[in-house]
């Protein structure tokens, strides 16, 4: 799983950063200069957190108290939400849940729920699903900040 993973992760990551995602020097997603709005949108999976672009938002189940714990090889799959100022909180969405975390290299990485959030970058499309349930730990994120464990 993992092999395949990797196999893909670098067109993808480079896909990514092509369609304006760009990248930090610490390797997460950039939107440079704006905030991220954040969004609930129902998907085959219930209704689930996206970004303003109808991307998917994952978390990553080894992440603890609001923390990452996804290192360097793992951010180049798993691209982290950040930003330049904290995420607007957009339909469906608790403004109460939505946090910042900083991460090295003084990124500040949007929380929900107390789960840091990141793209996968095997989603090609908005509306993508592809990292639901991958190794087990990254799963889509609910409106209710509970991660969503069904269809993994």
């Amino acid at each position: 799983m993992r092999a395949r993973t990797a196999l893909i992760a670098i067109p993808l990551a480079l896909a990514l950063a092509a369609c304006g995602g760009g990248k930090d020097t610490d390797g997460t997603a950039k939107e440079a200069g704006k905030s991220e709005a954040i969004a609930v949108k129902d998907s085959g999976l219930g209704s689930i957190l996206v970004d303003g672009e109808g991307r998917t938002l994952y978390a990553f189940t080894e992440d603890k108290d609001g923390a990452s714990n996804c290192d360097a090889k793992c951010i180049a799959v798993w691209p982290a939400l950040t930003g330049d100022a904290k995420a607007t909180a957009g339909k469906g969405v608790r403004a109460s849940l939505i946090r910042e975390a900083r991460k090295s290299g003084g990124a500040v990485q949007t929380t929900y729920g107390g789960w840091p959030l990141y793209y996968y970058v095997g989603d090609a499309a908005p509306g993508d699903v592809n990292g639901q349930g991958l190794d087990g730990q990254w799963f889509a994120v609910g409106a209710d900040g509970k991660l969503v464990r069904n269809g993994a």
